[in-house]
């Protein structure tokens, strides 16, 4: 293995003993040293990939930011208003699904929701994309608390510890017709 890829392979699981430590302790409740604990190594080697744990909370959301980039670009190449709300709703519930321990997080821990903060600075602001594929740009004051009741639900259901019972595919389902309920929308032809 090249010195390229063992250190890969130590940051991946370094983020991966990271989110669990901060689920586990919540993000101020664990230190670096827990973490090079954890993994078996030193604190150095901690350092080598990271100089704080603000960096570590923003490295283990990043990945999850990006791929709600990616959905929201998508659901706005979508040719019909129809396609782009199902296309919002479907992506964003499966990145709450596939990601629950982070989502988990976000809903409980400051030190994550100002690690996502700093990371989407500057980025156009994900509510306002979102608010606007779901129920267009000049939402009045109910359909945006419609989405603002929308997304906090899907997560907070969706990174509940109370669901963890529940496997991906249903809550998945259900969460999508959950959200086409709130947003009005009717069940899609089988």
């Amino acid at each position: 293995m090249s010195a390229g890829t063992v250190a890969e392979s130590t940051r991946s699981r370094l983020l991966t003993t990271a989110l669990r430590l901060f689920s586990e302790h919540g993000v101020e409740g664990t230190s670096l040293q827990m973490i090079a604990d954890e993994l078996g190594v030193t604190k150095a080697a901690v350092y080598y990939h990271f100089k704080t744990k603000d960096e570590i909370t923003e490295a283990v959301a990043q990945p999850a930011l990006a791929e709600l980039e990616d959905i929201l670009d998508a659901a706005a190449a979508q040719r019909t208003r129809g396609a782009q709300i199902d296309h919002a709703l479907a992506g964003f519930v499966d990145l709450v699904v596939r990601h629950r321990a982070l989502v988990a997080l976000f809903n409980s821990d400051p030190g994550v929701v100002r690690a996502i903060d700093r990371t989407l600075q500057g980025a156009e602001n994900f509510k306002l994309r979102m608010l606007s594929l779901l129920v267009g740009p000049d939402a009045d004051t109910s359909a945006r608390l419609t989405v603002d009741v929308l997304l906090a639900g899907l997560a907070l259901a969706g990174g509940s510890p109370d669901n963890t019972d529940i496997d991906d595919d249903t809550l998945r389902e259900r969460l999508i017709e959950i959200g086409r309920r709130l947003l009005g929308r009717r069940r899609p032809r089988s």
